[in-house]
Order: C-alpha cells, then sequence, then structure tokens
C-alpha cells in the first residue's frame, strides 16, 4: 500500500498570521485536488520563524491559535501537519512573562478539526537559536497517531538532528512514516550535514522520513528549502528546489497494521499501486548555494519591510559592483540606484568602472561630486586641526558625507540604502561609522574578501557583469592619496583565514599560532577585531551566510578587558 505525502514549502512572514493563513489554506487546497493523503508543511508556519519576544505577547499567541483553528475548519480530507505556537499549562507557578507558558508545536489538522498536537521536545539553544528561552519543551517524544491503519510520527526540526531522537524513538514504536517540519536555517556547507543528519535518522528508525524546511529569508536569516523523502535505508528518494517555494507529492510504501489503538488523524484512501517520485532537484554549487542566499536575504528584507528599491554607493571597487549585482539580480536592474560620490583622492579609473558596471546592470547611474562638500568641512575645521597631519579623521569625513548624501536620497525618494562592506573589513574595524556603515541592510556582512573575489568571478562566468578592472585593481578605500587595503591590513589571503580562525572557529592566539601563522601578525589582527566591538554592535543587519556570524550568532561584550 502508498501513503500520497506533499510538502510545501513556502516562503513565510513572521508576524504576518493572516497573510501566512492565506499562503498554507491556498497549499491545502493544491493537496486535495492533488489527491494527496497528507500535507506536511513548515515548523512555526502559522506565525513565520523565528518568532522571538513576539510569543511572550499573549495577543499574537491568541491570534496564531485563531488561525489554527480557521485553518482546521478548512480542511479536508487531507491530514495536514502545520506548525504553530500552542499555549500550555505553566508549571513554573508564576505568572511571569520570563516564565515560558508556550510550546513550540506541530497540528494535526483534518474534516474541520485539530486532531493532535505535538510539542517539539528538543529545544535548540546556540547560534541563532534561542528557544529555551520561550518554549517548554514537550514531554512525549515517542507518541504516535494512525492514518487509517498506518502509524505515523511526527517531529519538529531539532528533534532529528540529535542521536537517538523522537523520530528513532517513534520509529522503534511502530512508526511507518515519520513527518519532521523545519525552519533550518543556512549556513555553507549546512546542506551536506542535514542530509546526512536526516538520512542516519531514517536509517536508525526503519521508517521512511518525509523532511519539509521553509525558504526565504528572515532578517539575518536565510532559509534554504531543500527539503527530502528518505527511504528506510537513508536512501534520498525526492529532494525538492533550494532557495525558491516548492510543492511535490511522493507515493511512501507503508504496511498497514490493522490491529493498532493509535488516536485516528486521517482517512486515506487505498492506494494498491505508487506512481513513483518525481525528478530531484540537483543540487547548487559551492558559490551558487552562496550567491543564491545573499540574494533572497536581500531580497526578502528588502520586500517583507515595505521598500521596492534600494540606492547604493558605486566606488568602482569590488564591494560594491558584487553588492548592486546581487542586488540587480534581487529585485531587478530598475529597483537599484548606483551613486558614486568622487573626491580628490579617487582614480579617474573607480569612476569609469562604476559607471561601466551600471550599464552592464541596467540601473540607474548618478555621480555627486563630494570634493566641494569635503573642502568646505575642511574649511570649517581649519582651526581646530591647525598644525595636525592629514589623518583618519579627514579620511572619515569623505565616507561620511557620502553616507549623509545617500540618506538624503532614501529620505527623499524611498530607497533603502544598501552598504557595501565585506566580513573582513568588519571583523578588523577597518569601516567608518556613520559613514560606508549607512544603511538598512549590509549584503556582504558575512563575506570575507576573498570570497567576494570568488563570486564575483562566478557570477562573470557566463559574460563580464562586474568589470574586470574592478576584480583585478588592488582594493583600496580611496580616502587619500595612492592608498591601499594592504597599507593598513594584512594580505587578505594572510587575514582571512585568521578571521576564520578567530571569529567562527574561536581558536586562541596559540592555537592560530601552532597552525603556522605568525605570532605578530596573529596579535594585531586579534587586537583590532576585539577593539571594533562597538562598530559592529550599530552595524546593519546582513545575510548570515556563514556557521558563526557577526550579530545573532557571534555576542561578545563591548568593554571588554580580556585579551588571548
Amino acid at each position: 500500500m502508498f501513503l500520497r505525502v506533499a510538502g510545501a514549502q513556502l516562503n513565510l512572514v513572521v508576524g504576518d498570521i493572516v497573510g501566512n493563513e492565506k499562503r498554507i489554506a491556498h497549499a491545502m487546497a493544491w493537496a486535495e485536488a492533488e489527491g494527496c493523503d497528507v500535507l506536511v508543511l513548515s515548523e512555526l508556519a502559522i506565525g513565520g520563524y523565528p518568532p522571538e519576544d513576539l510569543v511572550l505577547r499573549d495577543d499574537y499567541v491568541s491570534a496564531n491559535l485563531e488561525a489554527l483553528e480557521s485553518l482546521a475548519a478548512q480542511s479536508g480530507s487531507v491530514l495536514t501537519v502545520v506548525g504553530f505556537v500552542d499555549r500550555v499549562e505553566n508549571h513554573q507557578g508564576t505568572d511571569d512573562a520570563h516564565h515560558r507558558s508556550v510550546a513550540n508545536a506541530a497540528a494535526l489538522i483534518s474534516e474541520g478539526e485539530v486532531k493532535g498536537v505535538y510539542h517539539k521536545v528538543h529545544l535548540p539553544n546556540y547560534g541563532v537559536f534561542d528557544e529555551d528561552r520561550y518554549f517548554i519543551p514537550g514531554a512525549d517524544p515517542a507518541k504516535l497517531w494512525r492514518v487509517g491503519d498506518i502509524p505515523v510520527g511526527v517531529s519538529v526540526c531539532e528533534d532529528a538532528w540529535l542521536p537517538g531522537g523522537p523520530p528513532v524513538l517513534q520509529g522503534l514504536a511502530g512508526a511507518e512514516v515519520l513527518f519532521n517540519i523545519n525552519a533550518s536555517p543556512y549556513h555553507q556547507h549546512k546542506g551536506v550535514e542535514r542530509t546526512q543528519l536526516i538520512c542516519d535518522q531514517a536509517r536508525e528508525a526503519g521508517a521512511p522520513l518525509v523532511y519539509v524546511n521553509q525558504v526565504g529569508g528572515q532578517d539575518e536569516l536565510v532559509f534554504d528549502g531543500g527539503s527530502m523523502v528518505v527511504g528506510a535505508d537513508g536512501s534520498i528518494l525526492y529532494r525538492a528546489l533550494q532557495f525558491v517555494e516548492d510543492r511535490f507529492w511522493v507515493d511512501v510504501e507503508v504496511s498497514p497494521t490493522a490491529d493498532i489503538t493509535l488516536p485516528e488523524v486521517g482517512r486515506p484512501e487505498p492506494r494498491l499501486e505508487g506512481v513513483g517520485f518525481p525528478d530531484s532537484a540537483p543540487r547548487l554549487t559551492h558559490e551558487h548555494e552562496v550567491y543564491e542566499a545573499l540574494t533572497v536575504g536581500l531580497r526578502d528584507y528588502v520586500t517583507k519591510n515595505g521598500f521596492s528599491s534600494v540606492v547604493i554607493g558605486l566606488s568602482g571597487g569590488i564591494d560594491s559592483a558584487l553588492t548592486a549585482t546581487v542586488a540587480a539580480d534581487a529585485l531587478g536592474p530598475e529597483a537599484v540606484w548606483g551613486i558614486a560620490m568622487p573626491s580628490r583622492h579617487n582614480a579617474d579609473q573607480s569612476l569609469i568602472d562604476a559607471r561601466e558596471l551600471a550599464e552592464n546592470l541596467g540601473c540607474r547611474f548618478d555621480v555627486m561630486e563630494i570634493e566641494p562638500l569635503f573642502t568646505t568641512y575642511l574649511e570649517t575645521l581649519a582651526d581646530l586641526f591647525s598644525g595636525s597631519p592629514f589623518g583618519v579623521a579627514e579620511e572619515n569625513l569623505q565616507a561620511r558625507i557620502r553616507g549623509a548624501l545617500l540618506m538624503a536620497v532614501s529620505n527623499k525618494f524611498g530607497p533603502m540604502v544598501v552598504t557595501t562592506g565585506n566580513k573582513s573589513e568588519m571583523a578588523v574595524g577597518y569601516a567608518t561609522l556613520y559613514g560606508d556603515m549607512v544603511g538598512g541592510f549590509s549584503v556582504l556582512k558575512d563575506i570575507f574578501k576573498q570570497q567576494v573575489f570568488a563570486l564575483a568571478r562566478w557570477r562573470n562566468r557566463n559574460g563580464v557583469v562586474i568589470p574586470v578592472s574592478s576584480i583585478e585593481k588592488p582594493p583600496s578605500a580611496e580616502l587619500r592619496p595612492d592608498q591601499k587595503d594592504s597599507d593598513s591590513l594584512p594580505p587578505y589571503e594572510v587575514l582571512d583565514p585568521i578571521l576564520e580562525r578567530y571569529v567562527e572557529d574561536d581558536e586562541s592566539l596559540a592555537d592560530i599560532v601552532r597552525a603556522g601563522f605568525d605570532e605578530q601578525v596573529v596579535r594585531r589582527v586579534i587586537g583590532l577585531v576585539d577593539r571594533n566591538e562597538y562598530k559592529r554592535r550599530q552595524a546593519p543587519p546582513g545575510v548570515k551566510v556563514t556557521i558563526k556570524a557577526f550579530g545573532r550568532d557571534r555576542r561578545l561584550p563591548i568593554t571588554n578587558g580580556f585579551r588571548s
């Protein structure tokens, strides 16, 4: 016998309960029309993930429960498994808001009612996850229901990430099919890890596992979809698309058990033959994955926050070029406005490169000379600065003039300012507060400089979009005569590996030196990272693509006397 199971990985919006309900109801109607037995959606789909402190608000929880009841009333013969926030009895003995009284839950709805509820057992409390702050863990990891005569198990995301977790316990208890609903954010190489984990869970449980992940951007996080159906032997039977909404159904072979006494949540039509599996989507290459994450992250941040366009300062350098290209791919070139703002220290080639990029992209391009403003600033400060040489203050003035002009354009015409700094610069503070850090979103915030170059070359693989000169010329902030990044920083091929070890892997100075790096260079880099936490706290959010991004992932005190 076969059970027809559908999956819908949707791009939902945190807090948009009305809109999310409509999207879910549309997927439910599709599953009914396709003759499916079960539809699986993502974790906390009704209210969106991650809801963060919204779950502390009673009106939010009530609205999400009302939406669940509405969806249940709309349900037909298809069993729908959907994520929501459930109220639970507060065993802490207090009504204090800091004591949790809700659960991360999955509802099983069909035939006009809620037939069952499962509460997530394992609550992640690391990296970007704070679920132990909000939710009470479930206490019934091996709970089963039946769809007709077929025992099934339901679990939520992290439940499948631990050896011997709820899916395995459910399989050992007799489940014929396992459903795992997810909101698993992307970072580089996570897809491989995730696939291996799900395959191991199915193999250990001895039952097919249907894994459905959400898709789309939410603040810094990007969810990459990639839902999958895994056989009881751990083989991939079907894999959905990455980074885009996708709906699919598969016929999963099962063995009915007539003498079970489990609660019934669905009544499938007997299906003696399956039609096989649809073709799986091929996995994207590494560069393609990262580029898609940046594109989706920017697009959803801009559009979900009510903007329709962006404005970007185009310097002619590699960072602004890649940022503008991502923006054009995400929003369309008509929604991207590039502005070059040269001063006395900008090379003629930089303006040529900025203009060429805009022409290649087909986006609007304007030039605003900042030299008159810069001169006025210098004249105003002449008495105060008298007797001191040209230095960082004068350099940063140029960046702050540019930031003010971009914000003026944003305020006047409405586009969001998108910043162009990369992770290498943000790590060591090679950026100007209230200058090039001004903006609503930072596309490259979690991309090291060497990867910026790699992504630019990848984007040019089918024809030059980013000018070759922008890729090949030595990086420079162009804030003083003949300036190069290498004047202030170690070469990026040295700097980036040190930063990766210190920032992402939490290695000590001694660890990094033992790996073969020069001790004085490492000391200098670590000192720069530690001293510039205050800048990073004031930076705009940006797309997370590494295992440890600045912001939600890496949390260090600004006032910090510890030194490695």
